[in-house]
């Protein structure tokens, strides 16, 4: 910026709380010069001598009374770039900012503004003035009476020197910008001549520096990494990592393609990632599966970068291995899929249930008819035998969707094992050898008994069918601690004691397709008619019952092993003895709810043969009805659990039992959610359960077994 670019600035501001002092400052520094020179004439003229000539400029002044009024033209103009040069300010401004305090303010929003104090010695001492503001060269004092020549001259001066100071500032600065930019361009140049002259050694050093880096990253990184060359996709380099997924040893892989190695699963996508290749097209996350040396398939996300090295155009092949997620995806996905199916196989052996019941029921009572005619009976017993066998069929069922009313207890499988074992070679035959082994310390369970037996007879006559020559079957029992690490790699395990109960054949064995379907109902590899696919759905049912899991590990033409992981128990308690079951008439009466009409007409049919007063209800309602009306003469609830109406014939007998606390209960269903659980003692010793469908016979002495039990209550 040249000297020109700053131009004059006349600009004054007076603060001042007396307005005749604005007056005389505007007379003397606002005069008429015309009329001004006119006078100096006469002057000379008169008293013959020479005169300062006027100056040839008038000020453009503004007034401020207040410091504040002061400050906010000063802002503005600051906010315009209309800036003042000169302020003429009092000391004393009552009642607001004195003069002092006012140019703090001032000074504050534009620090270059000459500032001229107007002040008597008495208003306030010099060194006080210069305590608070300063020391500055931007700062004059006039002493009042002040002489016009002087105002003029200082206006003038300062004005003169916020113009020059503007200008020096502007011109220091146009030269440390000159200096900065010629000091960048020396520095550059220099920064160009040393590289220039840079050693070609040190060059070298830094080269070999950055590719060791790299090298131990690529080394020590955890995801296998490769790189190929982009023209003919040779494979250059590969880290520890990639060779411990793949199988490979570095030799084997260095120089040699993909397709050469047959590492891709799927040609079609190994023909796709070279054509991305060839594009030089960035890859991120593509989802690949991989073979490897062993033939065994590993999921994974492939990324790729693409890179210079030396003179050869290369890309880098990250890989993500997701083969443990995946599986545990599936596994979650498999437990979902049987989840549903159980719930679906409940909700059918709930009403087929209850259609055996009624046959079962109705086909019992003609049974018992006398002189009834042999032919006759003989047909009934074919059509009781079959609804037996479609009981049993719904129980697996029932079982498999965890819907089966279990009776719980500690168990020591030792000793269920050791029951079994006498009974398991006439099953499996005589050419598999059966080998026990049982765990030193009991593995105690909590589970039902029955369903134990089932779980054993199950899984060995699964095994057995695996062995159609010969073989072995080995049972064994023992106890395990789950840690987190287990758990991780198994969505339905848990961390803590089980108790494990392993069954291994050393049959045909399984590959790893079949291994997903074994637990799905009514999936069998045996051919029509002999088998109903449900042994292990049933066993899968039970154990997910128990809250335990199944883990099966299998190779064809090796064998299988089925472990079951329980949980394990502390405690053996002792099992409470069953008396014998007396006559089965009697006289009492018995409220009947069951929702479903013949269901229960025939129940009301059957006691009422036996000799019983019946009182039915469709629904909790009309029972409480009943209840309110004539509960003195009830001695027994026969309530199927599953109502209509919100309220569970379990919430019933605990409702009836607390206003009847002698109150014997029955309860009844073809499918209940309701288990005797481990912490509900009382529910287990109070209530009764009778499984649909029974016999006549079977409830009759239900009903009379429930009746001649002592309380213990």
């Amino acid at each position: 910026m040249n000297q020109a670019s700053v131009a004059s600035n006349h600009r004054l501001l007076i603060v001042d709380d007396n307005t005749s002092i604005h007056g005389d400052f505007r007379k003397i520094l606002c005069l008429d010069v015309s009329a001004h020179r006119a006078l100096e004439r006469v002057e000379a003229s008169l008293f013959g001598e020479a005169v300062t000539p006027a100056p040839g400029c008038l000020f453009e002044v503004d007034s401020a009374y207040q410091g504040q009024e002061a400050l906010a033209l000063v802002q503005r103009s600051a906010a315009e770039n209309q800036h003042y040069a000169v302020a003429f300010v009092d000391v004393r401004m009552p009642p607001g900012w004195d003069g002092v305090q006012t140019i703090t303010e001032l000074w504050k929003v534009d620090p270059q503004i000459q500032i001229v104090i107007c002040t008597a010695y008495s208003d306030y001492a010099w060194e006080d003035i210069f305590r608070v503001l300063g020391r500055t060269q931007n700062l004059v004092i006039l002493k009042k009476p002040f002489d016009t020549v002087e105002v003029v001259q200082l206006a003038h001066s300062l004005s003169e020197k916020w113009r020059l100071t503007r200008q020096v500032q502007h011109r220091l600065d146009n030269l440390d910008a000159m200096v900065n930019t010629r000091t960048l361009e020396l520095q550059l140049s220099n920064a160009q001549l040393t590289l220039e002259i840079a050693d070609k050694t040190r060059i070298e050093t830094a080269l070999r520096h950055s590719e060791e880096r790299f090298s131990k990253a690529f080394a020590a990184s955890p995801l296998p990494m490769a790189i190929q060359t982009v023209r003919d996709h040779r494979h250059i380099d590969v880290n520890a990592a990639f060779l411990k997924m793949m199988g490979f040893v570095r030799d084997e892989v260095i120089q040699h393609t993909s397709f050469e190695l047959g590492i891709w699963q799927d040609e079609a996508q190994w023909q796709e990632v070279t054509q991305l290749l060839g594009r030089r097209l960035p890859v991120r996350d593509l989802e690949c599966r991989f073979r490897t040396k062993t033939g065994t398939i590993r999921n994974a996300l492939v990324s790729i970068e693409f890179f210079n090295l030396g003179s050869d155009s290369c890309a880098m092949i990250i890989i993500h291995d997701i083969s443990e997620r995946i599986s545990l995806e599936n596994q979650l996905r498999h437990s979902q899929k049987l989840e549903a199916v159980g719930q679906l196989a409940s909700g059918v052996a709930h009403h087929f249930n209850n259609i055996l019941s009624i046959v079962q029921g109705y086909v019992g009572l003609i049974m018992e008819t006398e002189g009834l005619d042999t032919g006759i009976h003989d047909s009934l017993t074919q059509v009781m035998s079959a609804s037996q066998r479609g009981a049993s069929f719904t129980r697996q069922l029932l079982t498999f969707g965890r819907k089966q009313m279990t009776q719980l207890k500690i168990l020591n499988l030792n000793d269920m094992l050791l029951q079994l074992q006498a009974m398991l070679p006439p099953m499996i035959g005589e050419h598999i050898r059966l080998e026990c082994r049982f765990a030193e310390e009991p593995p105690l369970i909590y589970a039902d008994a029955l369903e134990v037996e089932q779980i054993i007879l199950n899984l060995a006559l699964n095994a057995r069918d695996a062995m159609s020559h010969s073989g072995q079957l080995t049972i064994c029992t023992g106890l395990i601690d789950v840690e987190s690490n287990k758990v991780a790699q198994n969505p339905e395990a848990s961390v803590g004691r089980f108790v494990c109960l392993s069954v291994t054949d050393t049959g045909c064995g399984m590959d790893e397709q079949l291994q997903r379907r074994i637990f799905e109902p009514f999936f069998t590899t045996k051919e029509a008619g002999k088998g109903s696919g449900l042994g292990l759905a049933t066993v899968y049912g039970i154990v997910k019952e128990l809250q335990g899991w199944i883990e099966v590990s299998s190779k064809v033409g090796v064998g299988s092993t089925f472990n079951v992981i329980l949980p394990a128990s502390k405690n053996l308690e002792p099992t409470a003895s069953v008396g014998p079951a007396k006559g089965l008439h009697g006289n009492e009466t018995v409220l009947l709810v069951e929702d479903e009409p013949p269901v229960r007409r025939l129940l009301r049919r059957v006691l009422e043969q036996y000799g019983y007063r019946v009182l039915e209800a469709s629904n909790s309602a009309e029972a409480l009805n009943i209840w309110s009306q004539d509960q003195v003469q009830i001695k027994l609830l026969l309530s199927d659990i599953s109502m209509p109406d919100g309220m569970s014939g379990r919430q019933l007998a605990t409702m009836l039992r607390s206003m009847k606390p002698k109150l014997k209960v029955i309860l009844t269903s073809g499918m209940s959610t309701t288990v005797i659980a481990e912490n509900e003692p009382h529910s287990s010793e109070s209530f009764k359960f009778i499984q649909k469908p029974y016999s006549p016979e079977k409830l009759a002495g239900m009903v009379r077994d429930c009746l001649d039990e002592k309380n213990s209550w």
